[in-house]
């Protein structure tokens, strides 16, 4: 099967480097530069896995549990099936984690691990691993604050002005009203 090439680097991310913050932003670009792909609900529900996985580590657990939450709802087994994984133990990983979230469990950080069944799309996934000095399958590292607080480190300033020129439209039409 041919998957495309941000659903390949989100999965080295997601698996490898673990930087979920990565797999978010890959994901959502393609998802939105490609807005009638029949597997969108399957990509919004990966981006929604990989940002409740950066809540999770961060220690934002109501934060994780809504994104795991929004995920169950996207993905199902068969959908992540065709795309090369193994679908009933990504939902069983997401489903536990969910609940214990849910029933206020603090349970230790672990890493979700998406278990590719597609040998070629591993086999891809690897070499891309290695391009990136990343070990396919490995835990993420808890001492990197640049990792685990990478939204606080990015630059936002076209979101702040995209921002602030939406408000004053919204203004510019409250006064021609």
């Amino acid at each position: 099967m041919n998957y495309p090439s941000a659903y390949l680097s989100y999965l080295a991310e997601f698996n490898g480097t673990r930087d979920f913050f990565e797999c978010h932003e890959l994901l959502e670009t393609y998802w939105k530069e490609h807005p009638d792909d029949p597997r969108a609900q399957s990509w919004v529900g990966l981006i929604q896995l990989a940002v409740g996985q950066y809540h999770e580590r961060r220690g934002n657990l109501r934060g994780a549990a809504k994104m795991y939450e929004k995920a169950l709802s996207k993905l199902d087994r068969s959908s992540l099936e065709q795309l090369g994984l193994d679908g009933k133990q990504a939902i069983s990983d997401l489903s536990r984690r969910y609940d214990c979230l849910q029933n206020g469990q603090s349970l230790p950080y672990q890493d979700i691990t998406l278990i590719v069944k597609d040998p070629e799309l591993e086999r891809q996934c690897i070499l891309l691993c290695e391009s990136l000095q990343a070990d396919w399958g490995s835990s993420s590292p808890m001492d990197m604050d640049e990792l685990i607080h990478r939204h606080k480190l990015r630059d936002r300033s076209d979101v702040i002005a995209e921002r602030a020129a939406a408000i004053e439209a919204k203004k510019r039409n409250r006064a021609v009203e």
